[in-house]
C-alpha cells in the first residue's frame, strides 16, 4: 500500500472513521452475514479479515467461530485498531489484531484456511502483489470471499456530497478511478484480471445490491466526518463551511423515506480459492 495511504488512514480518515463508527456499522450492517456466512459454507476455523477497520466484520465472525475457530484482523489504521481491540475485549471475543499492510507483512505461510474482506481491498498501490502475499498466508484450497464496490457510476449515493460540493469547491481534489479508493475495483475483468495473476483459481465475480439505511437524523454526521468533502470541511473558513454543509445536505433529500436515508450499495461479492 502506498505511504499516501497509510497516512490517510493514520489521520483524519481513520479518526473519522472511529468517530462514526457507530453510524457506519449500522450502515453495512447487511454485509455482515453474507461473510459470516460464507465462513460457515466451507468450515473454516482460521479466519483472516483483511483491512479489519474499526472490527465489525472480525467480531461478527469471531461470535460464530466461537471457541474452537480463530479470528485475524488486519489493518494499516492504528486508530481503527485501537478500537478493534477495544469492541473484541469488552465481548470477552479471542481476536488477534494486526496493523500491517497486506501488500507486504511476512505472513506465516499457509497460516489461514479462509480469508475475507468487507470494502477493504480497494487501496493496493499494486493489488496482484498484495493478492499474490495474501495468497502465501493461505492454506492449500482456502477460500477467498470479498465484498467490494463497484463503479462510482453504479453508486451515486456515494459520490453525491462531492458532486453538490463541486460549484462551491472547485478545487475538491477529484477521485482517482484507475487508483487506489474506494472504487478501485469497479471493472470487473480488471479484478478478475488481478486476481488470475496473483495466482488464485475458481474465480468467480458476482454483483450484489444492497439495501442500505441509517436515521435520517445522523445525515449531518455522515455529510461532515466522510468521504472527500468531509474531511476538507475542517480546512475551510466558517461561511464557506457552512454553506457546503447546507448544499450537500440538501441534495440527500432524493434518498430520505420514513426518516431513513436509504439507497442500494452495488457491489461485487469475489470468491476464490487456492489451489
Amino acid at each position: 500500500m502506498a505511504d499516501e495511504q497509510i497516512e490517510i488512514w493514520n489521520g483524519r480518515s481513520g479518526r473519522a472513521w472511529v468517530e462514526s463508527q457507530a453510524l457506519l456499522d449500522d450502515l453495512f450492517k447487511r454485509f455482515e452475514p453474507l461473510l459470516v456466512d460464507a465462513v460457515a459454507a466451507v468450515h473454516a476455523r482460521r479466519v483472516l479479515d483483511i483491512g479489519c477497520g474499526t472490527g465489525a466484520t472480525s467480531l461478527a465472525i469471531a461470535r460464530s467461530l466461537g471457541a474452537d475457530g480463530a479470528c485475524t484482523g488486519l489493518d494499516v489504521s492504528e486508530p481503527m485498531l485501537a478500537l478493534a481491540r477495544a469492541r473484541a475485549e469488552q465481548e470477552g471475543l479471542r481476536i488477534r489484531f494486526i496493523r500491517a499492510d497486506a501488500q507486504t507483512y511476512a505472513f506465516e505461510p499457509a497460516a489461514f484456511d479462509m480469508l475475507v474482506s468487507r470494502f477493504g481491498v480497494m487501496f493496493f498501490d499494486d493489488p496482484v502483489e498484495a493478492f499474490a502475499n495474501l495468497r502465501r498466508a493461505a492454506a492449500p484450497g482456502a477460500a477467498l470471499r470479498m465484498i467490494a464496490w463497484r463503479s462510482a457510476a453504479e453508486n451515486a449515493f456515494m459520490t453525491t456530497a462531492e458532486r453538490a460540493a463541486a460549484p462551491v469547491l472547485p478545487n475538491l481534489p477529484p477521485r482517482r478511478p484507475d487508483g487506489p479508493g474506494q472504487f478501485a475495483f469497479g471493472n470487473r475483468s480488471h479484478v478478475e484480471h488481478t486476481l488470475a495473476r496473483s495466482g488464485w483459481h475458481a474465480i468467480d465475480i458476482v454483483p450484489i445490491d444492497i439495501p442500505c439505511s441509517v436515521p435520517a437524523d445522523q445525515l449531518q454526521t455522515y455529510v461532515t466526518r466522510l468521504g472527500p468533502v468531509g474531511q476538507l470541511l475542517p480546512e475551510l473558513d466558517e461561511h464557506t463551511r457552512e454553506d457546503v454543509i447546507r448544499t450537500v445536505t440538501a441534495a440527500f433529500d432524493q434518498y430520505i423515506q420514513d426518516g431513513h436515508v436509504r439507497f442500494t450499495a452495488a457491489c461485487w461479492m469475489l470468491r476464490a480459492q487456492n489451489g
